[in-house]
């Protein structure tokens, strides 16, 4: 009896161990605490160098958008959480990139020169705060399991409010990229003509994977208790949907981009999503561009790429 109930006690206090170390890894890869959500004078970006040459253009891409006409809209998500965007209007009937920021980041940063690349080529921009960041209500990032369902929610949004004849293309950078990329593969009104990724992954598994390497974390196990924690503490499987597996069923017209000197999110995971693409499609590498710089780094060959790929469809006509 005795003996059992020692090995009764191991076994709780292993299990106890478990679910302690699941919450610890919860906490550190998906949970958001309550925050500030008012603008900072200026955009953070990550310490390094190869940040360091675009600070200046970022920031004052910055100061130049929050100095732009443009007007606030909201949605309330699938399970109930109030998200906001901003809409910076080109012209009227102009087609519209909606788009979306990555992981633990903000609009500001992440998409810093968006609403001028967008107008530069007649469009006009909704720009959102991701679940979680900025005004947008949450405590839980997924790594675009709930995310994509937001973007969705944002394009009925766009069709009530500007009409059944408006234009949509989806746009992303890092976790944002990814999250459009799993919007791509569902079923999508006509309205949408086509999806922009820049430095997305192929999956929260791979992508979660590669920081623990990074971290020299034993792989197997620390993926099972991020895992663990995700299902547990956050109410959702990591690998219930990912890019690759959404962009075989994608039936609009993709373009990706990604910089060569990427050492967060590796340039490979494009093209592993650009090889799962089955619908019109290209893959621009951006050599020298680090996570996120491409448009920074290149903003010529961007721009000429996009207006290129997308052509008259991609771009407003004046009636």
């Amino acid at each position: 009896m005795e003996v059992f109930l020692v090995i009764l006690g191991v076994l709780s206090f292993l299990l106890i161990a478990v679910f302690i170390m699941a919450y610890i890894c919860f906490r550190i890869a998906f949970y958001v605490p309550r925050r500030n959500s008012e603008k900072v004078e200026v955009p953070g970006l990550p310490e390094g160098e190869v940040y360091g040459a675009f600070r200046e253009a970022i920031h004052r891409w910055a100061e130049e958008t929050r100095a732009m006409p443009h007007e606030e809209f909201s949605i309330t998500s699938f399970d109930g959480l109030k998200l906001y965007g901003n809409y910076y209007e080109y012209e009227k009937g102009a087609p519209i990139e909606l788009m979306f920021h990555g992981y633990r980041g903000s609009a500001e940063r992440d998409l810093a020169g968006g609403v001028q690349r967008c107008f530069q080529l007649k469009r006009s921009a909704l720009v959102v705060d991701q679940r979680c960041a900025g005004k947008s209500e949450g405590r839980v990032i997924t790594f675009g399991v709930r995310e994509h369902r937001d973007c969705l929610s944002w394009i009925d949004f766009m069709i009530k409010h500007f009409g059944d004849d408006v234009k949509i293309l989806i746009a992303g950078i890092s976790m944002g990229a990814s999250t459009v990329l799993i919007a791509a593969g569902q079923p999508l009104p006509k309205n949408v003509i086509g999806a922009l990724a820049d430095c997305g992954y192929n999956s929260a598994r791979d992508i979660i994977q590669t920081v623990i390497k990074q971290l020299k974390l034993p792989v197997t196990l620390g993926y099972f208790f991020v895992k663990l924690g995700a299902k547990v503490y956050g109410g959702f499987d990591p690998e219930e949907f990912s890019p690759e597996e959404a962009l075989k069923t994608c039936t609009v017209p993709v373009i990706f981009f990604h910089g060569e000197e990427d050492d967060f999110v590796p340039c490979e995971m494009s093209r592993v999503n650009f090889n799962a693409c089955p619908t019109r499609k290209q893959l621009i590498t951006i050599p020298g561009a680090g996570h996120g710089l491409s448009y920074p780094k290149d903003p010529k060959r961007y721009l000429k790429t996009l207006s290129d790929f997308f052509g008259d469809e991609g771009s407003y006509q004046e009636k």
